[in-house]
């Protein structure tokens, strides 16, 4: 990742209320989320919404692909751990056995189990 990635990244999410949408986004997993179910979720108004979701778009942390009249959006989960690697990648010199990321985010859905079930599942 570029400086410049990182730094247009590290803006999108300097601002709670777009923190909290990729961290919901993030806890969806790569089948993402409606944007109507965000608003609800997070308590936002559904034009707040679409401006915050455009930071996150712009600077390659989420996508979004229409299904019928709804909008979903998802986390990029490749560019959220090359931030991540960015931001570490000279942690303790260069040694990562000590100081670096423990595992590497790679979502997976159990097979046959929908979105809800994985996230009252968490919740619990």
């Amino acid at each position: 990742m570029e400086t410049t990635d990182a730094v247009t990244a590290l803006a999108a999410l300097a601002q709670e209320n777009r923190l909290e949408i990729f961290r919901t986004l993030v806890e969806a997993g790569p089948d993402g989320m409606a944007a109507g179910h965000i608003a609800e979720t997070l308590g936002l108004a559904p034009n707040t919404l679409t401006f915050h979701f455009d930071r996150l778009r712009t600077a390659g942390l989420v996508t979004v692909r229409r299904e019928g009249r709804s909008m979903i959006y998802a986390a990029r989960f490749e560019a959220m751990n090359g931030l991540v690697s960015f931001l570490t990648e000279n942690c303790c010199k260069g040694s990562l056995a000590g100081c670096g990321p423990a595992v590497v985010c790679k979502p997976e859905k159990p097979e046959g189990v929908s979105h809800e079930a994985v996230s009252r599942a968490r919740r619990r």
